[in-house]
């Protein structure tokens, strides 16, 4: 029983893997899987016949994670696969993203919830616009660490100065876009080389292997851990003679740590109460953490509902406004355009909002912001206005990952077709 609790309480590390077409990505993480043992038996027995079927000599480990069969026949991924493994020191959550740039929102939903960022580069072409692209969406999203994997060194001969140019040529890019940590490793996919075990083929790299560092690197992605965040989900009312009174408010803690009796304020109304319970289904605790699950019952009976979120009174407070800029990721094939109305979610809440300006267009390649820009296309990385038709109670992204983030959903389809990060101006 006690080995189950401790297994329970280990470190989760969520990470995504990006990069180009090809690079390598899937081989990458079905190699984790398979050197860590993370596999069942049949599992392997199926990618071996499907690895025979497709005409392979040796087992293609990325089928382990190509689980669409539109990406089997054509050997590239196309949907987000996530998969769950774990070692005896940590659990894991991948996400395994697309590399091609007609599915770059594909990449933003892997990435928008991850601790750190696997960014392949194929040795033998380095740095290409795709990598960049990657590099800046996750400068966007926070991702606190960015390990850069420089895949198929077996097909440069396990070049030193190969490694040290990339290196060089990554680390001028990281600077522009003040990326997080990152560290380089040279890898091959195909063959092992320093994914789970130190290869011998390049004695001159001293570093960690990549499972070491997926073991190891810190988990600090708890932003905003000082102030309480609470968006409310649901209002439970439960209609019973054993709960004649109750009214609780159910949702994910969004930063801070709540207790009974701290004082807390309701946000856009502003008025004020205190903690009575707090729940779990039927267990109540004294404290919980982010990112909990919670139902508060507050002392007072004031109106809350779904969209109000929960703050404390202490420490960086949230900001309320309807005019709001912010950076943004298109996804849809119709452009975005001025004076466009959209629906905005954020976190718990929904309104109209509509696109006021378009402050400048990122150019991918150059880093430089076009201005004067009508429109953005599909994966268009932007600075944009929005006005929305009630005022959000919002943080910027930098400080809260979850109140500092919006998504745009196509009213007549119901699509979402954008997602943006709120910035200071």
């Amino acid at each position: 029983m006690a080995k189950t609790t401790g297994y329970l309480d280990m470190e989760l590390l969520r990470f995504t893997t990006a990069g180009s077409v090809d690079d390598g990505k899937s081989t990458l993480i079905g190699r984790l899987l398979y050197d860590s043992k993370s596999i069942f038996e049949d599992q392997l027995e199926a990618v071996e016949v499907a690895s025979k079927r497709s005409g392979n000599e040796e087992v293609n480990l990325a089928l382990l994670t190509d689980g669409l069969k539109a990406e089997r026949e054509q050997g590239i991924t196309i949907d987000v696969a996530y998969r769950y493994f774990a070692t005896p020191k940590r659990k894991f959550i991948i996400a395994d993203t697309p590399g091609h740039i007609q599915y770059t929102r594909n990449m933003v939903t892997g990435a928008s919830t991850a601790d750190l960022a696997i960014l392949l580069l194929d040795a033998r072409h380095g740095i290409v616009e795709q990598t960049i692209r990657h590099s800046f969406i996750a400068s966007l999203l926070g991702i606190p660490h960015i390990v850069v994997c420089i895949n198929k060194m077996d097909l440069v001969d396990f070049s030193e100065d190969v490694f040290l140019k990339i290196c060089n040529d990554y680390t001028a890019i990281a600077a522009k876009l003040e990326l997080g940590q990152v560290c380089f490793i040279p890898i091959s996919a195909k063959y092992g080389h320093n994914v789970v075990t130190v290869s011998d083929k390049m004695p001159w790299y001293k570093g960690q292997t990549l499972m070491d560092v997926l073991e190891t690197i810190p988990i600090s992605h708890k932003i905003n851990s000082k102030e309480i965040r609470m968006p409310v989900q649901y209002v439970i009312r439960p209609i019973s003679d054993r709960f004649p009174d109750f009214r609780g408010y159910a949702g994910q803690m969004a930063g801070g740590v709540l207790k009974v009796g701290d004082k807390l304020t309701i946000l856009p109304s502003g008025l004020q109460s205190m903690v009575k319970t707090l729940s779990q289904c039927t267990k109540e605790l004294q404290e919980v953490f982010t990112p909990d699950w919670i139902t508060i019952q507050l002392e007072d009976d004031i109106d809350v509902g779904r969209g109000d979120i929960l703050v404390g009174i202490e420490g960086i407070q949230p900001q309320i406004s309807q005019d709001i800029i912010m950076n943004i990721c298109w996804f849809n094939e119709n452009p975005l355009t001025l004076n466009t109305r959209y629906i905005v979610r954020q976190a718990t809440n929904e309104t109209i909002g509509i696109i006021k300006k378009i402050n400048y267009k990122v150019n991918i390649n150059t880093m430089e912001h076009e201005l004067n820009t009508a429109s953005l296309n599909m994966n268009d990385i932007a600075s944009i206005t929005i006005r929305t038709a009630n005022p959000l109670v919002f943080d910027f992204y930098k400080h809260n990952r979850t109140t500092g983030s919006l998504i745009f959903i196509d009213p007549n389809t119901f699509e979402t077709v954008g997602a943006g990060m709120i910035v200071e101006e």
